[in-house]
Formats: C-alpha cells, sequence, structure tokens
C-alpha cells in the first residue's frame, strides 16, 4: 500500500510550496517498475545511489514507496552480494553490450544503501531483514573482495563508481585536465574493458583503475557504521572503522583534505574536492574533522551562497558550471550537513542547508548548479534536490541522528 504523499502533514503545511514541489517532482518521476528515476526524459533509469537517496525522501514524505525503491536497488545484486549502479527493467537489451551484462550494469556505486535503511528504521518504517541482509551482502563484498589499495582504501575499478564521474580527482587517469570530452569519453570506454571480474560477474579490480578514492572509502565506511547501528552487527562495524583509520591517514593538512590512494595519490588525487570532504562522515579524528568542516563555510574555500563549491576556489581546475569540476551537488550537500550536524557544528549545518535549500529553489530542483547564481546545470528537475525538503523540514526524533565512526 501507498501512504499519501501528504502524510508528512506537519512539515508539509510548514514548509507549503517547497515541499509541493519537491512532492511533484518525485512523483514525475515515479516509474512503475519500482522505482524513481532521476530525469524521466534526461536519466529515464535507475542508478544505485540516486535510488537510495530517494527512498531517503519518500521516507520523510510519509510514504511506503521508500521501501519498494530501496528493494529495487538490489535486484541485480549477484551471488557474491556485487550491486551494480545501474538497471534498465523496462529494457534490459538497453547498453546490453556496453555493460556485458543484461538489465544492469556491470559495475557499482558508492553504497548508500547502509544509510538509507538506518534513516527509513528512524522515520519509523521497519526495513524487512530480507533487505538488511542484501545490504550486509553488498558492504561485505566491497570489504572483502574489492582489492584493496598499499594503504587499505577501497579501489574503485572506474572512475564512475565514485560517483563523481570527471572530478578532477580523476585527471591524472585521463591525461591532464585539459582533455577534450570525446578523448575523456575513449579513456572511460578503455577502463571500463579493463576491469576485473569475479566467476558471477562482480567487478573486483582494475590494473589500469588502481586508485583507492578517499570518497568512495569513507562512504563504505559510513554506511557499515550505519548498518551496524540498525542491527547491532559489530563485526561489520569494526570492519567500517578498521577502513575509517585507513581514510584518517590519509588527511593533508596543509591542504585542509584527505589525498586518494594509488596511481593518482601525488597528483590529482590530491585535489581539493568536495566529494573527498564526505570523509568527515567517518575520520575518527575530530581535528581532521573541524578543519575540513571550516572550509565549507570559508567563502576563499567551498563557501557560496548556494550551497558548497564542488572544487575549492583556489584549485586552477575550479569551474563552477562545469559538470563536476566547481558546481554545487545537491547529495554531497546533504551528507556534508550529515556530518556538520552529527559533530555538533551547528553554522556550518545552518549553511549547508540553507544553501542547499536556496538552490534547489532557484534552479528548479537542477542535477547541479553554479555555487554562487544557482544557474542550473544537468537535467531540471533531478529526484536527487528533493534532498533539500529533508533538510529543510523539522526532523523527526532520531532522524539524521546516528553514530560518527570513532566516536
Amino acid at each position: 500500500m501507498v501512504v499519501s504523499l501528504t502524510a508528512n502533514d506537519a512539515s508539509a503545511q510548514h514548509h507549503g510550496g517547497f515541499a509541493a514541489d519537491a512532492l511533484r517532482v518525485m512523483e514525475a518521476n515515479w516509474r512503475a517498475e519500482g522505482y524513481t528515476c532521476p530525469n524521466r526524459d534526461r536519466y529515464p533509469w535507475q542508478w544505485l545511489w540516486d535510488s537510495c537517496f530517494h527512498s531517503i525522501v519518500w521516507a520523510h514524505a510519509g510514504d511506503e514507496r521508500a521501501l519498494t525503491e530501496l528493494a529495487s536497488c538490489f535486484a541485480g545484486q549477484l551471488p557474491g552480494g556485487f550491486v551494480p549502479h545501474m538497471a534498465y527493467p523496462s529494457d534490459p537489451d538497453h547498453h546490453a553490450g556496453f555493460w556485458g551484462r543484461r538489465g544492469w550494469s556491470s559495475i557499482t556505486q558508492p553504497p548508500m544503501f547502509g544509510h538509507a535503511l538506518a534513516e527509513l528504521a528512524r522515520r519509523g518504517i521497519d526495513p524487512p531483514g530480507e533487505l538488511i541482509e542484501r545490504a550486509g551482502r553488498g558492504l561485505w563484498f566491497l570489504l572483502e573482495q574489492r582489492r584493496r589499495s598499499p594503504a587499505g582504501l577501497v579501489e574503485v575499478v572506474h572512475p564512475w563508481e565514485s560517483g563523481a564521474d570527471d572530478s578532477p580527482r580523476w585527471d591524472d587517469l585521463m591525461g591532464g585536465a585539459d582533455i577534450d570530452a570525446a578523448k575523456r569519453r575513449s579513456v572511460k570506454g578503455a577502463l571500463l574493458d579493463a576491469v576485473l571480474r569475479a566467476s558471477d560477474g562482480a567487478a573486483v579490480a582494475n590494473d589500469e583503475c588502481r586508485v583507492g578514492a578517499v570518497s568512495f572509502s569513507s562512504l563504505v565506511a559510513f554506511n557499515c557504521a550505519e548498518l551496524a547501528w540498525l542491527t547491532g552487527d559489530r563485526a561489520i562495524g569494526a570492519a567500517g572503522g578498521e577502513l575509517a583509520e585507513s581514510v584518517s591517514a590519509r588527511w593533508i593538512n596543509e591542504s585542509a583534505t584527505w589525498a586518494d590512494d594509488g596511481t593518482t595519490a601525488s597528483g590529482s588525487g590530491r585535489a581539493r574536492t568536495l566529494e573527498a570532504l564526505t570523509a568527515t562522515l567517518v575520520d575518527p579524528d575530530r581535528r581532521h574533522v573541524d578543519v575540513a568542516l571550516a572550509t565549507l563555510v570559508d567563502d576563499a574555500a567551498h563557501g557560496a551562497r548556494y550551497g558548497p563549491t564542488g572544487v575549492h576556489r583556489g584549485e586552477p581546475t575550479y569551474q563552477p558550471t562545469a559538470y563536476w569540476r566547481g558546481s554545487s551537488w545537491p547529495q554531497l550537500s546533504y551528507l556534508l550537513w550529515l556530518a556538520a550536524t552529527r559533530h555538533g557544528a551547528v553554522e556550518v549545518a545552518e549553511r549547508v542547508a540553507s544553501g542547499l535549500v536556496a538552490g534547489a529553489r532557484r534552479s528548479g530542483f537542477a542535477e547541479y548548479w553554479h555555487p554562487d547564481t544557482a544557474v542550473p546545470g544537468g537535467a531540471v528537475p533531478q529526484s536527487w534536490t528533493t534532498l533539500a525538503w529533508v533538510v529543510a523540514a523539522p526532523l523527526p526524533s532520531g532522524a539524521g541522528q546516528g553514530p560518527t565512526v570513532g566516536n
């Protein structure tokens, strides 16, 4: 049964038109196959971390589609636990030749399902045991079967797995910051062809992409902590904690960020980008976290009127209108708002939240936008930008709260 979209009456009434606008975006992009596409015209398929965020928004609305959406993420899970990052339920042959797999992609994305399950529980929706079991297997796959970098981070097999597709952190792999779009696509295709797979087809390593991305490892560790909070599973909590310690060791004090490990460790993997600051969710060293969070409200760093810049303003690669080169991304603003909230950094949390809400309003719920003007970029509207409603509304008791790794 689907609960009425006005189930969260107090929140909807308090925020009036904004809540209604957010819910219209979600409804417009809901698919009969049981998921919310990012944008019906531009992105009609399902993406893993998008759907995890959508699930949180549906839960915020008091709508049981929160469970339907999250369950759909695991439809293509392989026996060893691997969860693909894309699904094509209405046309399984679409891109089958590209991925080498019918119906789903053959790489993954940040496993936000641990956090989504925990948030659903905090909002009074009890996740079924099967979903919890599937999420655990998905995380254990990354912890145990994915190759680790020399410093102990979980390696990604392709830049797409980080979710930050064209981030400056990938420039060394792409052939430099000035490479044209056609060449960039060619390199990405070659990287996909080089992925090494387990017997069930799961992506386990890539000798051409030996990168332990801080952002990806941080989100793996964070989702382990969230699942451990939900289930009491000490083993997955401890494994996530060990990974968080490896993230902490990548801190660069002079640039107030964390460095990736592997091929890009001494070059582009040190770029000051927003996705790397998701380490604030898990680094047990509060000194690192405080310094990093402060950059979100520093207008010479990541601070901006409409949400943090995707790339530090001091980086030569900063381009505020370009895809993953400096624009403000709503899902990252949400995650950093969450980190600031959990660490009690009230000023930071309030500014990030207000920027996200203002950016969503002004851009028409765009996929991303200029951090200083909110001029929209990408798809308009984009479903995950409705996270702005989550940060805008008064939180139910316990929602948004939870463990910080190391605390």
